[in-house]
């Protein structure tokens, strides 16, 4: 096993366990429950994955999949959820909370100065660690809970560089899929932190647990690396039927407007349009991003237009010639004349009308 495959898996993993256990620390603080540090037994997943990952694939990444990602997820989701549900008892701003966050580094310089004067450098450093560990619990929760929805998305993005790649996946695929994810994670925190900072929704138990729910189904895209991989097809499927070939050839395609419309946009739309619609709630952030997310929709609708209508003349110009072919990772010259069963069905696609038996003179 290569040194550095070993070094970038470790590492990965470990960052994943630290933001995960700072999550955790903050649900034990806001709640001052030590029952919730149960949620750090989560973490054990991950160092199974860790373990089985180094033995079986010597560090490397899986195809399509990444199962680290995924146990991150597991791991910090359900610490979010209990900070922004907690975050409704949360009173920060404009008085006693803020004006801590503000505080001059006064009793900072203080307490290094007295801990010069002691005995010992591993005294200075221990009060030193206290005192910044006592400002840091005092920064109000909201902007915790903030701060770790924003580090969330960016170890995502950063995790998904710094994890080894298997062999499946080139690295000019990998950088395609990060600067998709960076665009995503934006659009995520934009939509969690934009609809669960509103007022009304704040008061409505219901309303946050679904925005949450939407939240949570949109992270699920992060483990997945099908957005810049095709489906390999065998050269020999000549059994393949018309949607097997189309999404032999537009799989990467098909996933991204998939994603967009069930995943990200579509949900994220339904979301601010009940809120507009049915609860009657406006701000001119919520209806630009209303806009926004409908402009996708229609895009990616009309990407999937432009795609079978592509795909339809393919097959049309290929049937003319008695030959179809896979898909583009299949060579020019591997072609497979159609059966009875692909011909009808590319005739059904393409509209062609049925052809007349000729009756003997």
């Amino acid at each position: 096993m290569e040194l550095m495959v070993l070094l970038n898996a470790l590492v990965t993993r470990l960052l994943f366990v630290l933001h995960s256990l700072i999550g955790v620390w903050r649900v034990t603080a806001v709640k001052k429950e030590p029952k919730y540090w149960l949620l750090a037994l989560l973490n054990l997943l991950l160092c199974l994955e860790t373990g089985l990952t180094l033995k079986f694939k010597q560090g490397r990444g899986y195809k399509w999949f990444s199962p680290a990602i995924f146990l991150y997820l597991i791991c910090t989701v359900p610490s979010l959820w209990l900070l922004e549900i907690h975050h409704g008892t949360q009173y920060c701003g404009n008085e006693p909370g803020a004006a801590q966050v503000n505080v001059s580094n006064q009793d900072f310089n203080q307490s290094r100065d007295s801990s010069r004067e002691s005995e010992g450098t591993d005294h200075h450093i221990i009060e030193t660690a206290k005192v910044f560990v006592n400002r840091l619990s005092t920064i109000c929760e909201s902007v915790w809970t903030l701060a770790l929805h924003q580090t969330f998305l960016l170890l995502l993005v950063v995790g998904r560089w710094l994890l080894p790649i298997g062999v499946e996946i080139t690295r000019d695929q990998l950088s395609q899929l990060l600067l998709m994810f960076v665009g995503t994670a934006a659009d995520i925190l934009e939509f969690a932190s934009e609809t669960l900072d509103i007022e009304d929704v704040r008061k409505n138990y219901t309303l946050i647990n679904a925005i949450l729910a939407v939240w949570t189904w949109s992270m699920l895209q992060f483990p997945l690396d099908l957005a810049v991989q095709h489906i390999g097809c065998k050269p020999a499927a000549s059994t393949r039927r018309i949607p097997s070939l189309l999404l032999c050839r537009y799989s990467a395609e098909l996933w991204n407007i998939g994603v967009s419309l069930f995943i990200q946009d579509g949900p994220f739309l339904v979301v601010r349009s009940i809120l507009m619609g049915h609860f009657k709630i406006f701000s001119q952030m919520l209806v630009f991003f209303t806009a926004k997310n409908i402009l996708v929709v229609t895009l990616q609708l009309y990407r999937l237009a432009v795609i079978t209508l592509d795909f339809r003349a393919t097959v049309l110009q290929k049937t003319r010639k008695g030959e179809v072919g896979c898909c583009p990772c299949e060579p020019y010259e591997a072609r497979i004349h159609t059966t009875a069963d692909q011909d009808s069905e590319i005739k059904e696609l393409v509209g062609f009308p049925p052809k007349e038996e000729t009756q003997a003179p």
